[in-house]
């Protein structure tokens, strides 16, 4: 079992920046494509599912959403079993609860964290 946890959120002003960070407990991180996904409150409430985000590779590719594409940024620290996701110039659109997804490449197994929530007001 892989332990996925999210930590980073906050509250922020339009424009301003967080940087959320997920650790996994994996033996072998490097064999895991991360991602982050994000659910409006009003969109859980909806049955909505959660909207990829960003993704990251065991080899160092990356993804982005268009909605986020040249804001944020996505990347991994193998050493660590960390992961990250600068966002920078938040909107109040942005506001969700931000969930970690560890996907382990040889099986497609998926590990989820709780989620962080991230609120863009002013």
């Amino acid at each position: 079992q892989v332990q996925v946890v999210e930590s980073g959120g906050g509250l922020v002003q339009p424009g301003g920046s967080l940087r959320l960070s997920c650790a996994a407990s994996a033996s072998i991180f490097s064999i895991y494509t991360m991602g982050w996904y994000r659910q409006a409150p009003e969109k859980e409430r909806e049955g909505k599912e959660r909207e990829l985000v960003a993704a990251i590779t065991s080899g160092g590719s990356t993804n982005y959403s268009d909605s986020v594409k040249g804001r944020f940024t996505i990347s991994r620290d193998n050493a660590k079993k960390m992961v990250y996701l600068q966002m920078n110039n938040l909107k109040p659109e942005d506001t969700a609860v931000y969930y970690c997804r560890a996907r382990r490449d040889y099986d497609g197994m998926n590990y989820w964290g709780k989620g962080t929530l991230v609120t863009v007001s002013s």
